[in-house]
């Protein structure tokens, strides 16, 4: 297979006309005809936008030459880890309310900041590590489902502090005013959800 075999072959996979070819590199239609039929050959920078075009080399286009895949390149998906990240703060999330209802103390705090520490870590390493291509989605991924599980104890914290001056890790309906508690849920849901949208809106906005 020759160089304009190789035009033509590319060009019919992308199932795209010989005038939709010349649009797209700056030339007639005659021109891709006769590359494609061997009575002229392209210039250098149209074998670039070519290569460029249908996302091949130039030594592809030129002599065929196939890339050598990279083995050690291969990275995981993002995905993976967005999965361990979020069970590591459900974990912390459910090991601090556990701990406090059972022992009532503010230590509970400190079980559930370590699982959170180490969930938001390997989220992290998952960002710079991970395959670029998963990357977007894992993000998104984790920031729908996390995001109700990063602001739960600190949000529950503060409420209780300032209403019942009790350190617990989830809120509790006795103890502040009437509308304390249903105003609590309120800022944490609407909160958590306006999130949730704004990552949605991003995504189709891509």
């Amino acid at each position: 297979m020759n160089l304009s075999d190789r035009i033509q072959q590319l060009r019919k996979q992308k199932g795209i006309s010989q005038e939709e070819l010349a649009d797209r590199v700056g030339v007639s239609r005659q021109a891709v005809s006769k590359w494609e039929s061997e009575q002229s050959i392209p210039d250098m920078d149209k074998i670039v936008l070519l290569s460029d075009y249908f996302e091949v080399t130039t030594d592809y286009l030129l002599k065929g030459i196939e890339p050598v895949p990279d083995v050690g390149e291969k990275k995981a998906d993002g995905r993976i880890f967005t999965i361990v990240a979020t069970a590591l703060n459900f974990i912390g999330v459910l090991v601090t309310c556990t701990v406090w209802y059972v022992e009532q103390e503010a230590g509970a705090f400190l079980i559930g900041a370590v699982f959170l520490a180490l969930g938001c870590m390997v989220f992290g390493v998952g960002m710079v590590e991970s395959a670029p291509a998963t990357k977007p989605r894992a993000k998104r991924n984790f920031w729908t489902v996390n995001i109700w599980l990063l602001v739960f104890l600190p949000l529950s914290l503060c409420y209780n502090v300032m209403l019942s001056n009790l350190p617990a890790p989830y809120p509790l309906p006795s103890g502040g005013t009437a509308l304390g508690y249903p105003l609590f849920w309120l800022v944490y849901l609407a909160g958590c959800a306006a999130v949730v949208l704004w990552q949605a809106r991003r995504a189709n906005g891509r």
